[in-house]
């Protein structure tokens, strides 16, 4: 079987790792000229890090190097990737710099036909066909810029807007005046090495988001607390199990005080109150679309007045001051000048390569993925997702979703029938939806419910890890080498299915229950 890979971020390398080594045929696409995803040089800003700490942002078997710092940069984030091509062998089946410009599914029986072309090049385009697509594309790899009113006489004036993602020269900011847009992790990741070369750095935040420190108290590393399996239980999960019960029944009013606790010493110890910076409603609203951890001397430059935050605000328009120069309009009616704007305002979720007619499959009227797992698609054959389950173990999640992926084409895998699967997709994106208040990036985004995740798809194909290393995880914070050994326990437990799906690779041996009942709950 001949599988098609988009995307060589951690979702599309670990997919080709662990499928090569079940015995496909792979080809990876990117239209970067390196790996990494956004952790490419082509899409890195001044001021990227991780959010995880090395310990818990790796994949399984590679785990980051001793020398790298707790929080490593983006530029070694993307060395540790190159390091795992290497390691593995990937190399060679890596097209880099080479643009899917679509994908045409041509039927269930003759799969895919896939146009590449040279990045940046409009010719000549390559046609091949493949049994089987897999979207590693991710779900951070389009910029939302705002359309912003005035731009044309603002750019005139010598005003730039770039997207976070799309400013890498810190040199191009000395002496300007520079307004961030958001407050998410990129934007005040970006503003810290702005402020120490820009005139004035200004950080324009529709709404405030409630950051964790990295210390909190200055000594306990956040990673004991939302990354383990007890920071995750303290936010309800759709369907609760266990201790989880008690956390969220008798015991909720215990809960409670712990998530307020974490966020009174997060308050005091950031200065939150002091500098105007409490975010509207509670703690525990940190987990409603993404838990940002604060960057390293954001506030610290608040206070001394090198970063400014103007919250509760937008842009309503771009213009020119009566000095000639390029400025900013807020919703309050205050000018800002504004040489350069950087907007670090989220992503929209597609796949550019399909057309619409497919994205309509996809999609539910909202927009919203319907992937059952996070993976598979229902009524498109031949194709399944690779990180479309953006959480704080991303490179794990990814990577036993790809474990998942070959174990489906493998015929390994006993799935429900289409009926309760679309049930399920619909529960859960229901519950998304309300839970986030509809941040939850077209369905994609499972922070904070990363191992719920992730025990779902291993205990669907019986590989879960034992009650004891699960029972640890509880405390300690989750250590993707625990699961190193996953992927070859599924390829023997999927030998003989193996040898079927051989000789259905349309449908890979899938075999389907016969309960057409909703799910329950």
């Amino acid at each position: 079987m001949r599988i098609a890979i988009v995307g060589a971020g951690f979702a599309g390398l670990s997919a080709a790792k662990v499928l090569r080594q079940s015995g496909f045929d792979v080809t990876v696409f990117e239209k970067a000229p390196d790996v990494g995803g956004v952790w490419s040089r082509t899409r890195r800003y001044p001021g990227l890090h991780t959010q995880n700490n090395k310990g818990t942002y790796h994949l399984s078997d590679l785990p980051m190097p001793a020398d790298y710092p707790q929080w490593p940069s983006g530029e070694q984030v993307q060395r540790y990737l190159e390091t795992y091509v290497a390691k593995f062998g990937l190399a060679g089946v890596l097209r880099l710099s080479t643009e899917v410009v679509s994908a045409e599914l041509v039927n269930d029986e003759t799969g895919w036909l896939i146009s590449s072309r040279p990045a940046g090049a409009p010719e000549p385009v390559t046609v091949q066909r493949y049994d089987h697509l897999i979207v590693a594309n991710g779900i951070f790899c389009d910029p939302v810029v705002p359309s912003f009113d005035g731009h044309a006489g603002f750019a005139a004036a010598g005003g730039r807007v770039l997207a976070a993602g799309e400013f890498h020269d810190i040199e191009a900011a000395r002496g300007r005046n520079v307004l961030v847009v958001g407050y998410g992790k990129s934007s005040c990741d970006v503003a810290v090495p702005l402020s120490e070369v820009a005139a004035q750095t200004q950080v324009v935040a529709r709404d405030l988001l409630w950051k964790m420190p990295r210390k909190l108290g200055g000594v306990l590393n956040y990673k004991y607390l939302l990354l383990s399996r007890m920071g995750e239980a303290l936010f309800r999960y759709l369907h609760l199990k266990g201790f989880e019960r008690f956390l969220h029944g008798p015991g909720n009013g215990l809960r409670q005080r712990m998530v307020d606790s974490v966020g009174s010493v997060a308050t005091r110890q950031l200065k939150l109150r002091e500098l105007g910076l409490v975010p509207n409603g509670s703690f525990e609203d940190i987990a409603r679309s993404t838990v940002s951890l604060a960057t390293e001397g954001f506030f610290e430059r608040v206070a001394d007045g090198r970063i400014a935050v103007h919250r509760d605000q937008v842009i309503t328009e771009l213009l020119v001051d009566d000095d000639g120069r390029p400025a900013a309009r807020l919703a309050d009616g205050r000018v800002l000048p504004a040489d350069l704007v950087i907007c670090g305002t989220g992503f929209r979720q597609h796949v550019p390569f399909f057309d619409d007619a497919l994205h309509a499959r996809l999609q539910d009227d909202a927009g919203n993925f319907q992937l059952y797992r996070q993976i598979l698609p229902l009524g498109v054959p031949r194709l399944t997702f690779a990180g479309y389950n953006s959480s704080f173990f991303s490179p794990l999640s990814a990577e036993m979703a790809a474990v998942w992926t070959a174990a489906y084409l493998r015929g390994g895998l006993t799935l429900p029938a289409e009926a309760r699967m679309r049930d399920e997709v619909r529960a859960r994106l229901a519950w998304m939806a309300e839970r986030t208040n509809g941040r939850h990036a077209r369905g994609t985004n499972v922070i904070p419910f990363s191992m719920h995740n992730i025990d779902e798809v291993l205990d669907e194909l019986g590989l879960n890890l034992g009650p004891l290393t699960r029972a640890r995880q509880w405390l300690l914070p989750v250590d993707p080498r625990s699961y190193r050994g996953v992927t070859a326990r599924m390829i023997r437990l999927t030998a003989d299915a193996g040898e079927v799906a051989a000789v259905r690779p349309g449908r890979g041996g899938v075999r389907h229950d016969r309960d057409d009942s909703p799910v329950a709950g």
